[in-house]
């Protein structure tokens, strides 16, 4: 019989496109562990990301507000270690705080990348850090006891070892635990992989990465990748041997008798694409930057038996900003009320309600109940691109002057018809570009918005809003 107050195990990846998993209709690489997690509770078949990289992603997911909130515009590329590190979540609310607060104990293993990874912080009483985002996967750079340090060995292995320790000394006490497990992988580099692993793929044809025609707006690293087998094996190596590892950590709850105690939560951070629609990358694999599917949807799955039904799918929108409220809404916590969230509550989803069900508990942007609507609408932002997502259509607006994007998804799902100067289409722009528009005056800040911040997806070099405005860059910008 599960706990009223249970464990909580979040195992957070890095770049896994919503396609790289087995329970994701994927027949070419393995995760026989992720779909163990899919088989004993729900997937998530419509889990969208705030943002399309990685810090401002982790941010909406821990704090349920969005980059023109908290601040995280881009990956986090200055501010990390050193002197100049800066915690970038300075005066947000995380979830962490408030379980911390009743009484979980939180522990992190991996990757942070929100800013001075050597400072627990946000209820973390453990805390082993990346230093930075990334980098390789063998003797990497980690934090132990508020120290840099050099770790020997698979960092996907040093990780889960920490996290096994963790639990070791957690499990079956008073108070529950939450352990964030948040692995590198299968971000780049796609090399130093466990080679039996990426030998396991010498004849995988691939068919699930199809190498497409170049992307007139394509970066850098789909020149250096296309076609390239060594990084498709690589890559798939990668999740791969994370997923031996998710294994080790479900074992471990069963080896405590604690997995009915514990709810298993699975995610990525953003998508990718490899070859896919003709780029390999996320939302900054493009210039100007992108919210293709692939790089907004992400592998999302929950589990708890005997409360988390088993073996459901939910085809139910869910936006990484409803995360917050609805992880302290299961665990019965009092969701922060001063933070103008922009979420809600979709415990109904995770319980397996249908998506028609669900639908009708979101509020429109004047809070207003959502019932009666013909669509459910999610919303992301990567600087001054902006989109909102229903049922059936995609408009993306780049502001200040575009090039603005509109799909009919129902009859183009792969996004191929971009209709948005087709003049039989304007109606259907000024009504969704309005819709979008009041969303974000509803939950901006304007000291934070990134509307008008030049963000390039070359990463984000120090905090903005308030007492951090000053006249260094916090943007990195294109060489000329």
């Amino acid at each position: 019989m599960s706990t009223p107050r249970p464990n909580v195990l979040c195992i957070l990846t890095d770049d896994q496109g919503v396609w790289a998993a087995g329970c994701y209709s994927n027949r070419e690489i393995r995760t026989a562990n992720i779909d163990r997690i899919a088989e004993t509770g729900v997937r998530f078949d419509r889990f969208f990301v705030a943002t399309p990289v990685c810090s401002p992603s982790r941010a909406t997911l821990l704090t349920g507000r969005i980059p023109s909130q908290h601040g995280v515009h881009d990956w986090i590329r200055g501010g990390n270690v050193g002197e100049g590190a800066a915690s970038y979540l300075d005066g947000e609310t995380a979830y962490t705080d408030v379980l911390a607060a009743h009484g979980w104990r939180c522990g992190l293993s991996g990757k942070w990348h929100l800013g001075n990874s050597t400072l627990p912080q946000h209820g973390f009483s453990h805390w082993f850090s990346h230093q930075f985002g990334g980098g390789p996967y063998n003797d990497a750079p980690m934090v132990r006891n508020g120290i840099p340090v050099t770790e020997p060995g698979y960092v996907t292995n040093v990780i889960t070892d920490d996290a096994l320790a963790f639990i070791d000394r957690n499990a079956n006490q008073e108070n529950p635990f939450y352990l964030s497990v948040h692995y590198t992988a299968p971000h780049s580099p796609w090399t130093g992989h466990p080679q039996d692993i990426v030998d396991s793929y010498d004849d995988c044809p691939f068919a699930s990465c199809p190498q497409e025609p170049v992307h007139p707006w394509a970066g850098g690293l789909t020149r250096e990748c296309m076609g390239d087998r060594e990084s498709l094996k690589g890559y798939f190596a990668a999740v791969t041997a994370m997923d031996l590892d998710v294994g080790r950590l479900l074992d471990r709850l069963d080896h405590h008798g604690i997995r009915e105690d514990t709810l298993v939560i699975f995610l990525s951070d953003n998508g990718f694409s490899l070859g896919h629609h003709g780029f390999w990358g996320k939302g900054n694999g493009t210039s100007p930057l992108n919210m293709y599917e692939n790089s907004i949807r992400v592998p999302a799955l929950i589990s708890q038996p005997g409360r988390v039904p088993e073996g459901v799918v939910q085809p139910a929108m869910i936006s990484a900003y409803d995360f917050m409220p609805t992880l302290l809404s299961y665990l019965d916590l009092p969701v922060p009320s001063d933070r103008n969230l922009p979420g809600r509550n979709a415990v109904d989803a995770w319980m397996g309600r249908t998506a028609e069900s669900v639908r009708t508990d979101r509020t429109d942007g004047d809070g207003r109940s959502g019932a009666g609507r013909d669509h459910v609408v999610v919303f992301d932002e990567y600087g001054g691109t902006r989109m909102i997502r229903t049922e059936s259509w995609k408009y993306v607006h780049r502001y200040p002057g575009g090039p603005n994007e509109l799909y009919d998804l129902d009859n183009d799902p792969d996004e191929r018809a971009n209709l948005a100067d087709d003049a039989g289409y304007t109606g259907r722009c000024d009504e969704l570009r309005g819709e979008l528009t009041s969303w974000f005056e509803r939950y901006v800040d304007p000291d934070r918005d990134g509307r008008s911040r030049p963000v390039t997806g070359l990463g984000q070099l120090r905090p903005v809003g308030g007492a951090w405005e000053n006249d260094s860059p916090a943007f990195e910008s294109p060489k000329s």
